[in-house]
């Protein structure tokens, strides 16, 4: 028997393996499920796994769908790192989305080159403006920031849905829920020829590279990440706990507002019903299996990108419900919450426990004959 012991300091090896052996495990238990929907599992791991990105074509499309992921990740991590607990960028997304449809709106019959970077600013701000508020409400009044920004999440859902079915309805759509179709400035340009990914990508690269400067070479960085790790410690430092929640909310906000800019800019080229399919929910689960760190979410999004096509392609392939990709998310959180038990723990084999009323009878037994224990 063994029991569990708290590790003397954290350990550095498990934090770096825990990602691989969740995603192992996840690998595992997709074989079991293929098996059990009646799929040959190697078959089924060849169309989920590989052949999405056999193809130039499936490449771009890998890279378009890691694009919002890596945005929103690398925003969460950031607050993540600061114990600041934002559930809700996918709202904080849908409202950049909003902010910047209305700007090409606005000026659909303008030709500049100055409109897509307005667009851009609009859906940080719209982003900005909406994490504002469980910012402002856990500062001034405690409230708990998770709650908040989840249900903040669903008020941009109806929001977004009111407009496209009425101020931003296209008049000339047949009375479908979705706006005009966006100028050609209002839209990212691609990057190649042929193929979706567009300028978004490389501004989630530069995200990546200005959150990685943030956190490891600036002082703001390093207050945050002290808040986080130990508060106690971050208190009686001085550091402001408002300030970090703030800090954290602006720049988590920002970059998934411009996540949504990427969306409605890019491959959708209007404003629609939806314009997520849960990027800022799967992006929890890319930021902490990137182990808060922007190149860890850059390479946990192109991973949580794959089971989204995936997933699409295992439907068409072989008919399995859209479930699957959600399925596949769940486990591969699920499993890295348990390998993250084992940075602060460690199994410890249980001694074995004599009885006294044994112990007293097996030294009596070593006693020669005619001498009496002391």
């Amino acid at each position: 028997m063994s029991r569990l012991e708290l590790r003397p300091e954290p350990s550095r090896a498990m934090m770096l393996a825990s990602p691989l052996i969740a995603a192992a495990a996840m690998l595992l238990s997709g074989s079991v499920l293929f098996f059990f929907l009646g799929q040959e599992p190697l078959h089924a791991f060849y169309i989920y796994f590989v052949k999405p990105a056999t193809t130039l074509y499936g490449v771009g499309e890998l890279l378009l769908k890691a694009t919002p992921l890596i945005l929103c990740g690398v925003g969460l991590a950031i607050g993540f790192r600061a114990n600041v607990a934002n559930i809700g960028a996918d709202g904080q997304l849908t409202m950049g989305a909003i902010a910047a449809g209305s700007v090409a709106l606005y000026f659909d019959d303008v030709q500049a080159g100055w409109l897509l970077p307005l667009m851009i600013v609009a859906g940080a701000l719209g982003g900005m403006a909406w994490a504002a508020i469980p910012a402002l409400l856990r500062t001034r009044f405690n409230t708990s920031e998770i709650l908040v920004s989840l249900m903040l999440v669903y008020v941009a859902y109806l929001y977004l849905s009111y407009l496209v079915h009425g101020p931003l309805r296209d008049p000339a759509g047949f009375n479908f829920p979705q706006s005009k179709m966006f100028n050609e400035s209002a839209t990212l340009p691609l990057l190649i020829e042929g193929l979706r990914i567009n300028a978004a990508f490389p501004l989630s690269l530069l995200a990546v590279a200005g959150a990685w400067f943030f956190c490891s070479r600036t002082f703001a960085g390093y207050r945050m990440q002290v808040s986080g790790m130990a508060p106690a410690a971050a208190a009686y430092a001085g550091f402001s706990e408002p300030r970090n929640v703030w800090a954290a909310f602006m720049i988590s906000g920002a970059l998934a507002g411009i996540a949504g800019v990427g969306e409605v800019a890019g491959p959708l080229g209007q404003l629609q019903p939806s314009v997520s399919p849960g990027y800022g929910f799967a992006a929890i689960i890319v930021a902490y299996v990137g182990r808060l760190h922007p190149v860890g979410v850059f390479l946990s999004a192109l991973l949580m990108s794959l089971l989204y096509i995936g997933g699409e392609s295992a439907q068409i392939e072989l008919q399995l419900p859209s479930a699957i990709t959600g399925l596949f998310q769940g486990l591969l959180l699920f499993y890295l919450l348990a390998a993250d038990l084992f940075i602060h723990y460690r199994f410890k084999p249980r001694k074995r426990v004599v009885p006294k009323a044994a112990a007293l009878a097996s030294a009596a037994a070593t006693i020669p004959a005619g001498e009496t224990a002391p």
